[in-house]
């Protein structure tokens, strides 16, 4: 039963994040929106909402001390698999289909765009980890911290919403374009109405697919006699993060290689922001380091990985496949480090 509704919640993510990464471009092509803002802002926010769920629910609604631990692991545990595994994901990507891509394992991506969403990130980020060593009684330093995020992510929005439009080339035909009676058909463009209906059902598909997938592991991981915690640092974020892997999959395959990372940086700027001003807020005595230290630890790798990434892309202004499979070698140095301390090897 559990493997059944497993793979269905694939499939149905799967459908989900093709036509979402379809929809999406069709719809910041009807604004006039450049491929940072798509990939970046749209993408990334719609991509997110599945592991920013959980948390949030966790927190508001999980009741007492476990649901907020659960919460604060799911909300570390986004950005460190962002990352991490999605960029890996991402490089493997690439090397599989660079025999059919133009520019073979070398990434034509926006190095500008990425710079400005990582930068943003760690900023956001080390504020919101540097108020988890604040003491938990201060509520109003942290509920100032949780502003100062918000007001980050907003003028980060506006910052690419603000950038001039690129031209949008290969744009496959919209999926439900047939489904529009009162639009002249492809090669016409779609209609923005059809457009957004498409993003809306493709949006549906994602997170009903992410929760159907979380809720199969939990089953399995409870069958198979999983720890707790590792479900929820490790386990519980790879099903949720799905989306953006998918996504990102999808646009390398066709070469847009700019919405795939932006799809991934832009998550993790929202991650940053959204999920751990709730935690400043509503769980101030479980938002630090004294309460969930293993799961703290996740932020150093988080950064150690996005900086071996970026750092160099930067200095370069190129990026290629083979760079981002170092996001694998963080995240396995992270899965020993949470399994040795389960099984009592570290204190």
């Amino acid at each position: 039963m559990d493997l059944g509704l497993l793979a269905v919640s694939f499939v149905v993510i799967l459908v989900g994040s093709e036509l979402f990464t379809n929809g999406i471009e069709w719809f910041g092509h009807k604004l006039e929106l450049g491929e940072g803002a798509i990939g970046s802002v749209l993408a990334a926010v719609g991509t997110a909402l599945p592991e920013t769920m959980i948390p949030l629910i966790a927190i508001g609604f999980g009741g007492g001390i476990t649901g907020s631990e659960i919460g604060v692991g799911a909300i570390l545990g986004a950005p460190f698999m962002l990352s991490t595994l999605a960029m890996f994901v991402t490089g493997v990507a690439v090397l599989a289909t660079r025999r059919r891509r133009a520019s073979g394992e070398s990434m034509t991506v926006d190095t500008g765009v990425l710079g400005h969403d990582m930068a943003y990130f760690a900023l956001a980020y080390a504020v919101a980890i540097g108020a988890a060593f604040l003491p938990v009684e201060m509520e109003w330093p942290r509920r100032l911290v949780a502003a100062f995020l918000i007001g980050v992510y907003a003028y980060y929005v506006i910052g690419h919403l603000r950038a001039d439009a690129a031209a949008h080339e290969g744009l496959a035909p919209l999926r439900f374009h047939k489904l529009d009676r009162r639009a002249p058909q492809h090669p016409h463009p779609p209609r923005l109405p059809i457009v957004s209906v498409q993003v809306v059902v493709s949006l549906v598909c994602i997170v009903g697919g992410a929760w159907g997938f979380v809720n199969a592991v939990e089953h399995l991981s409870a069958s198979l006699g999983l720890n707790g915690t590792l479900l929820a640092l490790v386990v519980a974020p790879i099903a949720t993060e799905l989306p953006e892997k998918l996504n990102s999959v999808l646009w390398v395959s066709r070469g847009k290689d700019t919405l795939a990372m932006g799809n991934i940086t832009g998550a993790m700027v929202f991650q940053s922001v959204i999920p751990t001003s709730v935690a400043l807020v509503l769980a101030p005595t479980i938002w630090s380091v004294g309460g969930a230290g293993l799961a703290f630890a996740s932020a150093a790798i988080t950064f150690a990985s996005s900086a071996a990434v970026i750092l160099p892309m930067v200095v370069r202004r190129r990026l290629g496949a083979r760079q981002l499979l170092i996001g694998g070698v963080f995240y396995l140095v992270y899965l020993s480090a949470v399994v040795a301390t389960l099984a009592g090897l570290v204190g």
